[in-house]
Protein backbone atom coordinates (compact mmCIF):
# COMPACT_ATOMS: atom_id res chain seq x y z
CA UNK A 1 0.00 0.00 0.00
CA UNK A 2 3.14 2.63 0.85
CA UNK A 3 4.79 1.42 -2.49
CA UNK A 4 1.24 2.44 -4.27
CA UNK A 5 0.95 5.87 -2.49
CA UNK A 6 4.37 6.77 -3.44
CA UNK A 7 3.77 5.91 -7.20
CA UNK A 8 0.54 8.21 -6.86
CA UNK A 9 2.64 11.20 -5.02
CA UNK A 10 6.16 10.54 -7.07
CA UNK A 11 7.14 13.65 -8.18
CA UNK A 12 10.37 14.61 -11.51
CA UNK A 13 12.04 18.20 -12.14
CA UNK A 14 11.65 18.51 -16.21
CA UNK A 15 14.48 21.20 -15.38
CA UNK A 16 16.89 18.53 -14.68
CA UNK A 17 16.80 17.96 -19.00
CA UNK A 18 16.22 21.36 -19.37
CA UNK A 19 18.22 21.78 -23.08
CA UNK A 20 15.97 18.68 -24.17
CA UNK A 21 12.96 20.66 -23.19
CA UNK A 22 13.97 24.18 -24.55
CA UNK A 23 14.91 22.45 -27.96
CA UNK A 24 11.69 20.76 -27.62
CA UNK A 25 9.50 23.72 -27.59
CA UNK A 26 11.65 25.91 -29.96
CA UNK A 27 11.09 23.10 -32.60
CA UNK A 28 7.33 23.77 -31.54
CA UNK A 29 7.83 27.47 -32.49
CA UNK A 30 9.52 27.04 -35.60
CA UNK A 31 6.89 24.87 -36.94
CA UNK A 32 4.23 27.90 -36.15
CA UNK A 33 6.80 30.35 -37.73
CA UNK A 34 7.05 27.97 -40.79
CA UNK A 35 3.61 29.28 -42.41
CA UNK A 36 4.70 33.29 -42.40
CA UNK A 37 8.01 33.07 -42.98
CA UNK A 38 7.31 30.73 -45.90
CA UNK A 39 5.01 32.59 -47.57
CA UNK A 40 6.68 35.85 -47.14
CA UNK A 41 9.28 33.49 -49.92
CA UNK A 42 6.49 32.44 -51.75
CA UNK A 43 5.02 35.91 -52.59
CA UNK A 44 8.05 37.55 -53.60
CA UNK A 45 9.02 34.49 -55.40
CA UNK A 46 5.51 34.56 -57.06
CA UNK A 47 6.06 38.55 -58.07
CA UNK A 48 9.82 37.71 -59.26
CA UNK A 49 7.47 35.34 -61.69
CA UNK A 50 4.71 37.79 -62.97
CA UNK A 51 7.57 40.23 -63.65
CA UNK A 52 9.75 37.57 -65.70
CA UNK A 53 6.45 36.32 -67.28
CA UNK A 54 4.80 39.99 -67.82
CA UNK A 55 8.04 41.10 -69.66
CA UNK A 56 7.40 38.80 -72.88
CA UNK A 57 4.23 40.62 -73.14
CA UNK A 58 5.35 44.33 -72.42
CA UNK A 59 9.17 44.67 -73.12
CA UNK A 60 10.16 42.07 -75.13
CA UNK A 61 8.39 43.35 -78.43
CA UNK A 62 9.17 46.61 -77.59
CA UNK A 63 13.20 45.56 -77.56
CA UNK A 64 12.58 43.75 -80.53
CA UNK A 65 11.08 46.65 -82.46
CA UNK A 66 13.94 48.35 -81.68
CA UNK A 67 16.29 46.19 -82.26
CA UNK A 68 14.97 45.82 -86.17
CA UNK A 69 14.57 49.85 -86.36
CA UNK A 70 18.49 49.86 -85.16
CA UNK A 71 19.02 47.07 -88.61
CA UNK A 72 16.58 49.25 -90.95
CA UNK A 73 18.74 52.49 -90.09
CA UNK A 74 22.29 51.00 -90.45
CA UNK A 75 22.21 51.81 -94.03
CA UNK A 76 21.30 55.62 -93.32
CA UNK A 77 23.28 55.97 -90.18
CA UNK A 78 26.51 54.08 -91.14
CA UNK A 79 28.22 51.22 -89.81
CA UNK A 80 30.54 51.28 -87.13
CA UNK A 81 32.20 48.79 -84.97
CA UNK A 82 32.27 44.86 -85.05
CA UNK A 83 28.20 44.02 -84.39
CA UNK A 84 25.55 44.65 -86.12
CA UNK A 85 23.40 44.68 -83.19
CA UNK A 86 24.51 44.43 -79.15
CA UNK A 87 24.36 40.97 -77.45
CA UNK A 88 21.05 41.64 -76.23
CA UNK A 89 19.70 42.99 -78.93
CA UNK A 90 20.36 39.57 -80.59
CA UNK A 91 18.80 37.75 -77.55
CA UNK A 92 15.64 39.76 -77.79
CA UNK A 93 15.22 39.22 -81.82
CA UNK A 94 16.04 35.13 -81.08
CA UNK A 95 13.44 35.20 -78.27
CA UNK A 96 11.24 37.39 -80.72
CA UNK A 97 11.31 34.51 -83.26
CA UNK A 98 10.88 32.15 -80.64
CA UNK A 99 7.86 33.32 -79.68
CA UNK A 100 6.20 34.13 -83.05
CA UNK A 101 6.93 30.81 -85.18
CA UNK A 102 5.78 28.89 -82.04
CA UNK A 103 2.88 30.29 -82.11
CA UNK A 104 1.91 29.75 -85.56
CA UNK A 105 2.98 26.29 -84.91
CA UNK A 106 0.40 26.12 -81.81
CA UNK A 107 -2.68 27.07 -84.54
CA UNK A 108 -2.44 23.74 -85.88
CA UNK A 109 -2.69 21.84 -82.75
CA UNK A 110 -6.39 21.43 -81.97
CA UNK A 111 -7.20 21.99 -78.52
CA UNK A 112 -10.98 21.00 -78.23
CA UNK A 113 -10.08 17.73 -80.19
CA UNK A 114 -7.01 17.22 -77.28
CA UNK A 115 -9.57 17.90 -75.02
CA UNK A 116 -12.61 15.38 -76.10
CA UNK A 117 -9.20 13.03 -76.44
CA UNK A 118 -8.40 13.12 -73.05
CA UNK A 119 -12.54 12.94 -71.74
CA UNK A 120 -13.01 9.59 -73.33
CA UNK A 121 -9.93 8.37 -71.02
CA UNK A 122 -10.55 6.46 -67.57
CA UNK A 123 -9.84 7.95 -64.35
CA UNK A 124 -6.98 5.73 -63.13
CA UNK A 125 -5.66 6.52 -66.63
CA UNK A 126 -5.94 10.47 -66.61
CA UNK A 127 -4.12 10.14 -63.24
CA UNK A 128 -1.09 8.02 -64.05
CA UNK A 129 -0.90 10.67 -67.50
CA UNK A 130 -0.98 13.80 -65.30
CA UNK A 131 1.88 12.16 -63.01
CA UNK A 132 3.73 11.27 -65.98
CA UNK A 133 3.37 15.20 -67.18
CA UNK A 134 4.34 16.83 -64.30
CA UNK A 135 7.61 14.70 -64.23
CA UNK A 136 8.43 15.81 -67.77
CA UNK A 137 7.57 19.36 -67.30
CA UNK A 138 10.32 19.08 -64.50
CA UNK A 139 12.97 17.79 -67.02
CA UNK A 140 11.64 19.83 -69.97
CA UNK A 141 12.51 22.59 -67.70
CA UNK A 142 16.00 21.86 -66.70
CA UNK A 143 16.91 20.86 -70.09
CA UNK A 144 15.06 24.03 -71.70
CA UNK A 145 17.20 26.83 -69.93
CA UNK A 146 20.27 24.96 -71.15
CA UNK A 147 19.50 24.48 -74.75
CA UNK A 148 18.43 28.37 -74.99
CA UNK A 149 21.55 29.62 -72.74
CA UNK A 150 23.58 27.37 -75.69
CA UNK A 151 22.03 28.97 -78.51
CA UNK A 152 22.07 32.73 -77.10
CA UNK A 153 25.96 31.89 -76.21
CA UNK A 154 26.56 30.56 -80.34
CA UNK A 155 24.81 33.79 -81.48
CA UNK A 156 27.07 36.22 -79.98
CA UNK A 157 30.22 34.36 -79.34
CA UNK A 158 33.17 36.82 -80.35
CA UNK A 159 33.77 36.11 -83.81
CA UNK A 160 37.45 35.95 -82.41
CA UNK A 161 37.28 33.14 -80.93
CA UNK A 162 37.61 29.81 -82.35
CA UNK A 163 34.21 27.63 -82.16
CA UNK A 164 33.32 24.78 -81.27
CA UNK A 165 29.82 24.78 -81.86
CA UNK A 166 27.29 23.18 -84.59
CA UNK A 167 26.01 26.65 -85.81
CA UNK A 168 23.26 28.97 -84.99
CA UNK A 169 20.72 27.87 -86.88
CA UNK A 170 20.82 24.26 -85.82
CA UNK A 171 20.61 25.58 -81.96
CA UNK A 172 17.43 27.85 -83.00
CA UNK A 173 16.11 24.86 -84.38
CA UNK A 174 16.50 23.34 -81.75
CA UNK A 175 15.31 25.86 -79.03
CA UNK A 176 11.87 26.27 -81.25
CA UNK A 177 11.41 22.37 -81.28
CA UNK A 178 11.81 22.37 -77.93
CA UNK A 179 9.58 25.45 -76.94
CA UNK A 180 7.03 23.99 -79.10
CA UNK A 181 7.01 20.37 -77.56
CA UNK A 182 6.86 22.24 -73.80
CA UNK A 183 3.85 24.12 -75.15
CA UNK A 184 2.08 21.15 -76.02
CA UNK A 185 2.89 19.62 -72.55
CA UNK A 186 1.55 22.05 -70.59
CA UNK A 187 -1.47 22.06 -72.76
CA UNK A 188 -2.04 18.62 -71.97
CA UNK A 189 -2.00 19.03 -68.44
CA UNK A 190 -4.29 22.09 -68.65
CA UNK A 191 -7.11 20.11 -70.76
CA UNK A 192 -6.53 17.26 -68.24
CA UNK A 193 -7.09 19.98 -65.54
CA UNK A 194 -10.30 21.56 -67.75
CA UNK A 195 -11.38 17.79 -67.68
CA UNK A 196 -11.46 17.71 -63.88
CA UNK A 197 -13.40 20.41 -63.26
CA UNK A 198 -15.73 19.41 -65.53
CA UNK A 199 -16.35 16.27 -64.62
CA UNK A 200 -19.78 14.97 -62.67
CA UNK A 201 -18.27 13.13 -59.63
CA UNK A 202 -15.63 15.78 -59.02
CA UNK A 203 -13.25 11.96 -58.61
CA UNK A 204 -10.67 12.94 -60.83
CA UNK A 205 -10.12 16.15 -59.16
CA UNK A 206 -10.47 14.57 -55.73
CA UNK A 207 -7.52 12.08 -56.92
CA UNK A 208 -4.96 15.10 -58.14
CA UNK A 209 -5.34 17.11 -55.23
CA UNK A 210 -4.63 14.00 -53.35
CA UNK A 211 -1.31 13.83 -55.30
CA UNK A 212 -0.42 16.89 -53.87
CA UNK A 213 -0.32 14.86 -50.35
CA UNK A 214 1.76 12.27 -52.00
CA UNK A 215 4.42 14.64 -52.51
CA UNK A 216 4.72 14.98 -48.76
CA UNK A 217 5.97 11.57 -48.07
CA UNK A 218 8.67 11.60 -50.88
CA UNK A 219 9.81 15.09 -49.38
CA UNK A 220 9.37 14.58 -45.16
CA UNK A 221 11.77 11.88 -44.63
CA UNK A 222 14.85 12.65 -46.77
CA UNK A 223 17.73 14.31 -45.30
CA UNK A 224 17.62 17.92 -46.80
CA UNK A 225 20.51 20.64 -46.01
CA UNK A 226 20.05 24.43 -45.94
CA UNK A 227 20.92 24.47 -49.93
CA UNK A 228 18.85 21.37 -51.02
CA UNK A 229 15.93 23.56 -49.34
CA UNK A 230 16.45 26.38 -51.17
CA UNK A 231 16.20 24.67 -54.33
CA UNK A 232 12.52 22.97 -53.16
CA UNK A 233 11.35 26.55 -52.64
CA UNK A 234 12.47 27.34 -55.71
CA UNK A 235 10.61 24.83 -57.76
CA UNK A 236 7.94 25.37 -55.38
CA UNK A 237 7.51 28.86 -56.18
CA UNK A 238 7.67 27.91 -59.79
CA UNK A 239 4.92 25.34 -59.88
CA UNK A 240 2.48 27.72 -57.31
CA UNK A 241 2.87 30.44 -60.36
CA UNK A 242 2.35 27.59 -63.25
CA UNK A 243 -0.54 25.92 -61.46
CA UNK A 244 -1.93 29.62 -60.99
CA UNK A 245 -1.79 30.56 -65.07
CA UNK A 246 -3.32 26.78 -65.80
CA UNK A 247 -6.03 27.67 -63.64
CA UNK A 248 -6.29 30.90 -65.50
CA UNK A 249 -6.21 29.03 -69.63
CA UNK A 250 -8.70 26.51 -67.44
CA UNK A 251 -11.11 29.58 -66.67
CA UNK A 252 -11.18 31.09 -69.81
CA UNK A 253 -11.75 28.07 -71.74
CA UNK A 254 -14.91 27.36 -70.03
CA UNK A 255 -16.56 30.94 -69.88
CA UNK A 256 -15.98 30.77 -73.76
CA UNK A 257 -17.88 27.41 -73.79
CA UNK A 258 -20.61 29.52 -71.98
CA UNK A 259 -20.81 32.83 -73.53
CA UNK A 260 -18.98 34.41 -71.15
CA UNK A 261 -21.60 34.20 -68.59
CA UNK A 262 -20.27 35.88 -65.26
CA UNK A 263 -22.48 33.11 -63.35
CA UNK A 264 -20.75 30.08 -64.35
CA UNK A 265 -17.75 32.00 -62.61
CA UNK A 266 -18.98 31.59 -59.23
CA UNK A 267 -19.78 27.61 -60.14
CA UNK A 268 -15.85 27.33 -61.15
CA UNK A 269 -14.96 28.91 -57.86
CA UNK A 270 -15.17 26.26 -55.79
CA UNK A 271 -13.03 24.15 -57.68
CA UNK A 272 -10.27 26.84 -57.94
CA UNK A 273 -10.21 27.56 -54.79
CA UNK A 274 -9.70 23.86 -53.78
CA UNK A 275 -7.04 23.68 -55.98
CA UNK A 276 -5.24 26.89 -54.41
CA UNK A 277 -5.51 25.34 -50.86
CA UNK A 278 -3.80 22.08 -51.48
CA UNK A 279 -1.25 23.37 -53.22
CA UNK A 280 -0.55 25.94 -49.95
CA UNK A 281 -1.30 23.17 -47.44
CA UNK A 282 1.21 21.17 -49.31
CA UNK A 283 3.83 23.49 -49.01
CA UNK A 284 3.56 24.74 -45.44
CA UNK A 285 3.15 20.93 -43.99
CA UNK A 286 5.93 19.64 -46.04
CA UNK A 287 8.26 22.53 -45.34
CA UNK A 288 7.35 22.28 -41.68
CA UNK A 289 8.08 19.14 -40.93
CA UNK A 290 11.31 19.18 -43.68
CA UNK A 291 12.54 21.96 -41.19
CA UNK A 292 11.82 20.30 -38.17
CA UNK A 293 13.59 16.74 -38.64
CA UNK A 294 16.41 18.30 -39.76
CA UNK A 295 17.39 21.25 -37.35
CA UNK A 296 16.50 24.10 -39.27
CA UNK A 297 15.07 27.47 -38.59
CA UNK A 298 12.33 29.21 -40.10
CA UNK A 299 14.86 32.46 -40.31
CA UNK A 300 16.64 30.53 -43.52
CA UNK A 301 13.63 31.81 -45.72
CA UNK A 302 14.87 35.50 -45.09
CA UNK A 303 18.31 34.36 -46.23
CA UNK A 304 16.54 32.73 -49.24
CA UNK A 305 14.84 35.91 -50.34
CA UNK A 306 17.55 37.83 -49.65
CA UNK A 307 19.38 35.81 -52.05
CA UNK A 308 16.81 35.81 -54.77
CA UNK A 309 16.46 39.87 -53.81
CA UNK A 310 20.75 39.95 -55.02
CA UNK A 311 19.82 38.46 -58.14
CA UNK A 312 16.99 40.86 -59.16
CA UNK A 313 19.39 44.03 -57.71
CA UNK A 314 22.52 42.52 -59.91
CA UNK A 315 20.95 42.38 -62.84
CA UNK A 316 20.20 45.97 -63.27
CA UNK A 317 23.59 46.58 -62.69
CA UNK A 318 25.59 48.74 -65.81
CA UNK A 319 27.66 45.67 -66.68
CA UNK A 320 24.91 42.65 -65.93
CA UNK A 321 25.91 39.38 -67.48
CA UNK A 322 22.77 38.11 -68.08
CA UNK A 323 19.30 39.11 -68.26
CA UNK A 324 16.56 39.20 -65.53
CA UNK A 325 13.92 36.44 -66.66
CA UNK A 326 17.04 34.23 -67.54
CA UNK A 327 18.86 34.46 -64.18
CA UNK A 328 15.10 33.49 -62.37
CA UNK A 329 14.60 31.22 -64.52
CA UNK A 330 17.92 29.59 -63.76
CA UNK A 331 16.88 29.90 -60.02
CA UNK A 332 13.64 29.00 -60.19
CA UNK A 333 13.37 26.72 -63.05
CA UNK A 334 10.41 28.87 -64.89
CA UNK A 335 10.88 29.47 -68.20
CA UNK A 336 8.27 31.79 -69.29
CA UNK A 337 8.38 31.19 -73.61
CA UNK A 338 6.49 28.14 -73.25
CA UNK A 339 3.43 29.34 -70.83
CA UNK A 340 3.10 32.55 -72.71
CA UNK A 341 3.13 31.06 -76.12
CA UNK A 342 -0.04 28.54 -75.05
CA UNK A 343 -1.57 31.20 -73.06
CA UNK A 344 -1.44 33.53 -76.69
CA UNK A 345 -3.27 30.95 -77.94
CA UNK A 346 -5.53 30.09 -75.88
CA UNK A 347 -6.65 33.90 -75.74
CA UNK A 348 -6.67 34.77 -78.81
CA UNK A 349 -8.93 31.59 -79.57
CA UNK A 350 -11.31 32.27 -77.08
CA UNK A 351 -11.16 35.84 -77.51
CA UNK A 352 -12.77 37.14 -80.95
CA UNK A 353 -11.50 40.63 -82.01
CA UNK A 354 -13.56 42.52 -84.47
CA UNK A 355 -13.80 46.79 -84.95
CA UNK A 356 -11.68 49.44 -84.34
CA UNK A 357 -13.05 49.55 -80.61
CA UNK A 358 -12.41 46.29 -80.07
CA UNK A 359 -8.71 46.87 -81.05
CA UNK A 360 -8.50 50.64 -79.04
CA UNK A 361 -9.56 47.77 -75.72
CA UNK A 362 -6.70 45.09 -76.87
CA UNK A 363 -4.07 48.70 -76.90
CA UNK A 364 -5.44 50.19 -73.69
CA UNK A 365 -4.95 46.14 -72.07
CA UNK A 366 -1.56 46.29 -73.25
CA UNK A 367 -0.79 49.55 -71.92
CA UNK A 368 -2.46 48.33 -68.60
CA UNK A 369 0.28 45.34 -68.68
CA UNK A 370 3.02 47.67 -69.51
CA UNK A 371 1.96 50.30 -66.66
CA UNK A 372 1.58 46.41 -64.24
CA UNK A 373 4.76 45.40 -65.60
CA UNK A 374 6.68 48.94 -64.44
CA UNK A 375 4.83 49.37 -61.04
CA UNK A 376 5.27 45.32 -60.33
CA UNK A 377 9.06 45.87 -61.43
CA UNK A 378 9.63 49.27 -59.43
CA UNK A 379 8.36 47.83 -56.11
CA UNK A 380 10.29 44.23 -56.52
CA UNK A 381 13.35 46.25 -56.50
CA UNK A 382 12.81 48.54 -53.66
CA UNK A 383 12.19 45.73 -51.93
CA UNK A 384 14.97 43.61 -53.07
CA UNK A 385 17.38 46.65 -52.24
CA UNK A 386 16.01 46.51 -48.86
CA UNK A 387 16.57 42.45 -48.42
CA UNK A 388 20.30 42.65 -49.53
CA UNK A 389 20.72 45.83 -47.21
CA UNK A 390 19.34 43.89 -43.97
CA UNK A 391 21.09 40.46 -45.24
CA UNK A 392 24.60 42.65 -45.41
CA UNK A 393 25.32 41.33 -48.99
CA UNK A 394 25.56 44.69 -50.85
CA UNK A 395 29.55 44.72 -50.73
CA UNK A 396 29.09 41.16 -53.25
CA UNK A 397 27.86 43.40 -55.43
CA UNK A 398 31.13 45.68 -55.87
CA UNK A 399 33.67 43.31 -55.05
CA UNK A 400 36.37 43.74 -57.78
CA UNK A 401 36.19 41.19 -60.83
CA UNK A 402 38.36 38.22 -60.76
CA UNK A 403 41.33 37.57 -62.43
CA UNK A 404 41.78 36.51 -65.89
CA UNK A 405 44.97 34.51 -67.98
CA UNK A 406 47.02 36.80 -69.71
CA UNK A 407 45.98 35.25 -72.92
CA UNK A 408 42.52 35.94 -73.12
CA UNK A 409 42.94 39.78 -71.79
CA UNK A 410 45.03 40.67 -74.87
CA UNK A 411 41.72 39.69 -77.43
CA UNK A 412 39.18 41.33 -74.71
CA UNK A 413 40.34 44.37 -73.16
CA UNK A 414 37.74 46.43 -74.62
CA UNK A 415 34.42 44.14 -73.11
CA UNK A 416 33.62 43.88 -69.08
CA UNK A 417 34.31 40.44 -67.90
CA UNK A 418 32.38 38.58 -65.93
CA UNK A 419 33.25 36.49 -63.38
CA UNK A 420 32.72 32.76 -62.71
CA UNK A 421 29.67 31.35 -61.23
CA UNK A 422 30.85 30.37 -58.17
CA UNK A 423 31.70 34.08 -57.46
CA UNK A 424 29.21 36.68 -56.89
CA UNK A 425 27.43 37.48 -60.21
CA UNK A 426 27.01 40.92 -61.42
CA UNK A 427 29.35 43.93 -60.01
CA UNK A 428 29.05 47.75 -60.55
CA UNK A 429 32.36 50.22 -60.52
CA UNK A 430 31.04 52.27 -58.17
CA UNK A 431 29.06 51.78 -54.81
CA UNK A 432 27.60 54.59 -54.50
CA UNK A 433 25.56 53.98 -57.11
CA UNK A 434 23.69 51.14 -54.83
CA UNK A 435 23.35 53.90 -52.40
CA UNK A 436 21.57 56.22 -54.64
CA UNK A 437 19.55 53.96 -56.10
CA UNK A 438 18.29 52.89 -52.20
CA UNK A 439 17.89 56.55 -51.30
CA UNK A 440 15.57 56.89 -54.52
CA UNK A 441 13.59 54.20 -53.41
CA UNK A 442 13.45 55.27 -49.57
CA UNK A 443 12.16 58.91 -50.82
CA UNK A 444 9.50 57.03 -52.88
CA UNK A 445 8.17 54.41 -50.47
CA UNK A 446 5.10 55.76 -49.71
CA UNK A 447 4.02 55.15 -53.16
CA UNK A 448 5.39 52.10 -53.77
CA UNK A 449 4.16 50.28 -50.74
CA UNK A 450 6.77 49.23 -49.21
CA UNK A 451 8.68 51.37 -46.49
CA UNK A 452 12.25 50.35 -44.73
CA UNK A 453 11.84 49.39 -41.26
CA UNK A 454 13.58 51.32 -38.79
CA UNK A 455 17.44 51.47 -37.98
CA UNK A 456 16.66 49.81 -34.69
CA UNK A 457 15.09 47.20 -36.26
CA UNK A 458 17.50 46.27 -38.84
CA UNK A 459 20.32 46.13 -36.45
CA UNK A 460 18.09 43.87 -33.97
CA UNK A 461 17.38 42.06 -37.18
CA UNK A 462 20.79 41.84 -38.41
CA UNK A 463 21.71 40.69 -35.11
CA UNK A 464 19.05 37.88 -35.28
CA UNK A 465 20.47 36.69 -38.07
CA UNK A 466 24.31 36.64 -37.38
CA UNK A 467 23.33 34.57 -34.30
CA UNK A 468 21.63 32.19 -36.23
CA UNK A 469 23.35 28.43 -35.74
CA UNK A 470 22.45 25.48 -37.98
CA UNK A 471 23.39 22.02 -37.53
CA UNK A 472 23.67 21.31 -41.19
CA UNK A 473 27.58 22.71 -42.74
CA UNK A 474 26.94 26.17 -43.85
CA UNK A 475 27.17 27.60 -47.39
CA UNK A 476 27.02 30.82 -49.00
CA UNK A 477 23.96 30.67 -51.25
CA UNK A 478 25.39 33.14 -53.69
CA UNK A 479 28.73 30.54 -54.50
CA UNK A 480 26.19 28.35 -56.06
CA UNK A 481 26.45 27.74 -59.73
CA UNK A 482 23.67 29.74 -61.18
CA UNK A 483 23.59 28.00 -64.64
CA UNK A 484 23.70 24.50 -63.16
CA UNK A 485 20.71 24.89 -60.10
CA UNK A 486 18.12 24.87 -62.45
CA UNK A 487 16.49 21.53 -62.08
CA UNK A 488 19.57 19.37 -60.46
CA UNK A 489 19.80 18.65 -57.01
CA UNK A 490 22.42 20.49 -54.95
CA UNK A 491 24.40 17.92 -53.05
Amino acid sequence: LTAKLLRLTRGYFLEHNEAKYTERREKVYTCMRIPKELEKLMIFGFFLCVDAFLYVFTLLPLRVLLALLRLLTLPCCGFSGSRLLQPAQVCDVLKGLILVLCFSMMHYVDYSMMYHLIRGQSVIKLYIIYNMLEVADRLFSSFGQDILDALYWTATEPKERKRDSIGVIPHFLMAVFYVFLHSILIMVQASTLNVAFNSHNKSLLTIMMSNNFVEIKGSVFKKFEKNNLFQMSNSDIKERFTSYVLLLIVCLRNMEQFSWNPDHLWVLFPDVFMVVTSEIAVDIIKHAFITKFNDITADVYSEYRASLAFDLVSSRQKNACTDYSDSVARRMGFIPLPLAVLLIRVVMSSVKVQGALSYTCVFLFYLGLVTLKVLNSIVLLGKSCVYVKRANMEDKLFEPPSTIPSSTKSSNTDQPTCPSPSESVLYSPKKQDFNVLLLMMYQTSDFFLFRPSAPKEEEGEAQAASELKHRTPKKDLLEIDRFTICGNRID
